[in-house]
């Protein structure tokens, strides 16, 4: 990566339809902007539209499957130069219970320990860049998480329930890395984005009421406003602080953060 002098972003998921809003409305505000996607073809497209649409040259891409921990960690060790925010915003939702190479559930894999390898593999990187901050983009659509079968390897797969408990394990996380990445300048912070219609939402039986951006507007308030630095561990939902009901379990939060660590 060359120098720049830009704030430098990397936005995971960045060809969906909120991934796209979040990386565009970046690059708008002169943001070094680039997209961690896992098909080259779209995010080839995708950076041209962004460029195009913004006139901001500096957006590229790097092909990554944060599903799998060997590309994830490929990606950090392959990254130079420094990183001011990174906001994890990838998420599948497949509608039958699917398994990476690795033989993790997919959603699990993806929603849940793709977030989680992605902070642990950039965290150096974050930290030399401090101050610099993270975004979880989560939902207020969270429940359901099983700490004992977080694969649904016991309970009958449900990808509505997949999905919720994978964001309230975001939600969770956020918690559990405040403490841990604050001694070292970073921020972190997880968000419900805005009911927009995608792919993803569309998987789980929804449309959605609002625009790819209108459903951008708070991850990227938190990227970029300086209430993202200065608030850590946090929950927003429109670009306010809301009550996370998950963020009082501390053991649970502990737990999760340790079943994470363990894969």
């Amino acid at each position: 990566m060359t120098a720049t002098t830009k704030p430098v972003a990397l936005v995971t998921g960045a060809t969906g339809a909120i991934g796209q809003a979040i990386a565009r409305q970046l690059a708008d505000k002169d943001y070094h902007v680039v997209l961690a996607c896992r098909n080259e073809a779209k995010a080839q497209r995708t950076a041209a539209t962004i460029t195009q649409a913004t006139g901001n040259q500096d957006v590229r891409y790097v092909l990554v499957d944060v599903a799998r921990k060997a590309s994830v960690e490929a990606l950090a060790e392959q990254w130079s130069g420094r990183l001011d925010v990174l906001i994890n915003n990838a998420a599948v939702t497949p509608r039958k219970r699917e398994e990476t190479p690795e033989g993790i559930e997919l959603q699990f894999a993806a929603n849940v320990l793709g977030y989680f390898w992605m902070v642990e593999s950039f965290k150096p990187i974050l930290a030399q860049s401090a101050p610099s901050r993270v975004v979880l983009v989560a939902s207020y659509y969270a429940g359901d998480l099983d700490l004992d079968d977080p694969e649904f390897k016991r309970r009958r797969y449900s990808n509505n329930q997949a999905y919720r408990q994978s964001k309230q394990a975001n939600r969770m996380l956020a918690v559990a890395w405040a403490d841990r990445l604050k001694p070292l300048g970073i921020s972190l912070n997880s968000c419900h984005p805005g009911d927009v219609n995608s792919a993803l939402s569309n998987n789980l039986g929804f449309g959605g009421s609002q625009s790819p951006d209108q459903g951008a507007a708070t991850p990227v308030w938190l990227a970029t406003d300086p209430v993202g630095q200065q608030q850590t561990g946090k929950y927003f939902a429109r670009r306010q602080e809301a009550t996370c009901p998950f963020a009082a379990n501390k053991a649970a939060i502990e737990q999760l953060y340790q079943i994470c660590s363990s894969y």
